[in-house]
């Protein structure tokens, strides 16, 4: 079975035949590209290390994903080791960037190996890729081993709680189910899994009606803003319109007068708003309470 698509095929095949570079080559290379941005330098090392690319995404072709895009995310890290490799140090880049690589294609697995997204802390992420390994290396004897010691055995040997063992084991054994499956067919055509979905958030009607009344008394409450004057609609805006409202001696300070001559002003400003109101709506007096 082919994995590969013609240009990724021509890849790898480019890949194989690059030649190996020397240490002293690699260092020249990650210098000219880490100090002189030189294209061709990360090109050439770029290329000349898609061989481990190629091996470290073979290691997890298993999870059921196109080899081809095993093969791009592994190149995405190692493009991302060599944007931060230091030559200095003295490390063989192939040292360094396998890291890089393998953390980019774990990270890749983790996000589409399946329609429900897991955690990807570092405990998640060994559970994700040991517990199968580790699964079959513990049921491999011919002691029979019950699955309460099994997780027991697998949680001591990772060093999680036995609790995550088991959330994984389920996660890794139950397949996705679309909601748009039926039930069953004893239940007739339309009914799907969603259909038993309980929503806690409001019907839709609800939710275009709280939006028309909302609009509808903002309306009522700016008409009504306009019997008052320049200094009280000021007030009232600072005080009852913004989300943290001026105190009284604030914006007494503001306007030269002291915080009791502003709650005066405040407080004619409320009921000249409640008698406009009352124009319009006489049972709506909680606006400007």
């Amino acid at each position: 079975m082919s994995y590969l698509s013609g240009d990724r095929r021509q890849l790898v095949r480019a890949a194989m035949n690059a030649p190996y570079l020397s240490r002293e080559e690699e260092h020249e290379l990650a210098l000219k590209w880490r100090y002189e941005d030189d294209q061709a330098a990360l090109d050439r090392l770029s290329l000349a290390h898609m061989r481990l690319v190629i091996a470290v995404a073979a290691k997890y072709r298993n999870f059921g994903l196109s080899m081809a895009d095993l093969i791009q995310e592994g190149h995405i890290g190692l493009l991302e080791a060599a944007s931060r490799f230091e030559p200095e140090r003295e490390v063989r880049f192939s040292t360094y960037a396998t890291w890089w690589i393998r953390a980019s294609i774990q990270d890749y697995i983790l996000r589409n190996w399946s329609i429900v997204r897991g955690g990807t802390s570092s405990t998640q992420k060994a559970l994700f890729f040991n517990l199968r390994r580790l699964r079959a290396k513990l049921t491999s004897g011919t002691t029979q081993i019950t699955e309460t010691e099994l997780v027991s055995k697998i949680a001591d040997v990772m060093g999680v709680k036995p609790a995550d063992v088991a959330t994984m084991s389920a996660r890794l054994s139950g397949p996705d189910t679309s909601l748009n499956a039926p039930v069953s067919e004893s239940d007739g055509p339309g009914t799907d899994r969603q259909d038993f979905l309980v929503s806690d958030e409001p019907l839709p009607e609800e939710t275009v009606g709280a939006v028309i009344d909302t609009e509808r008394r903002s309306r009522w409450l700016e008409s009504a803003l306009g019997v008052l004057s320049e200094r009280e609609l000021r007030i009232v805006r600072e005080r009852r319109l913004t989300e943290d409202g001026a105190t009284l001696e604030a914006l007494g300070q503001k306007l030269g007068i002291s915080k009791e001559r502003v709650r005066q002003i405040e407080s004619r400003a409320l009921e000249k708003l409640r008698e406009a109101l009352l124009k319009v709506q006489p049972d709506k007096l909680s606006y400007c309470g």
